[in-house]
């Protein structure tokens, strides 16, 4: 049960940083900018919450977010400082937001809810 979930926590892991990386590639453009926030909180919504699942996903895009931020050797930046950057950032934030959020649990529902 263990070997499972730390391999489903890798392959959520994986995808996180694959769909980081398109929505990084494509940020520049409208369309994509909002077609990889789109993917990023379907897949958020679509994964189950905890420490395998959901988290990993939300670490591999911050991750890769983090890596393309940083200044390249010539000079310049993958992450740019105007609007469509600042947004993705932003994307990034709320997406670190919902993987962490994904560890609380729900209470579970009582016998009464009416009260």
């Amino acid at each position: 049960m263990v070997v499972l979930r730390a391999l489903s926590a890798l392959g959520s892991l994986v995808l996180g940083a694959g769909v980081g990386l398109a929505t990084v590639g494509l940020h520049r453009y409208g369309w994509g900018l909002g077609l990889g926030a789109a993917a990023t909180a379907a897949t958020l919504v679509a994964l189950p919450g905890g420490w395998w699942a959901r988290l990993p996903f939300a670490l591999g895009w911050v991750a890769l977010l983090g890596v393309a931020s940083v200044q390249r050797p010539e000079g310049d930046y993958v992450v740019a400082g105007d609007v469509s950057g600042y947004l993705l950032l932003a994307v990034g934030a709320v997406v670190l937001g919902a993987g962490c959020v994904g560890l609380l649990r729900r209470p579970g529902a009582r016998g009464n809810a009416g009260g």
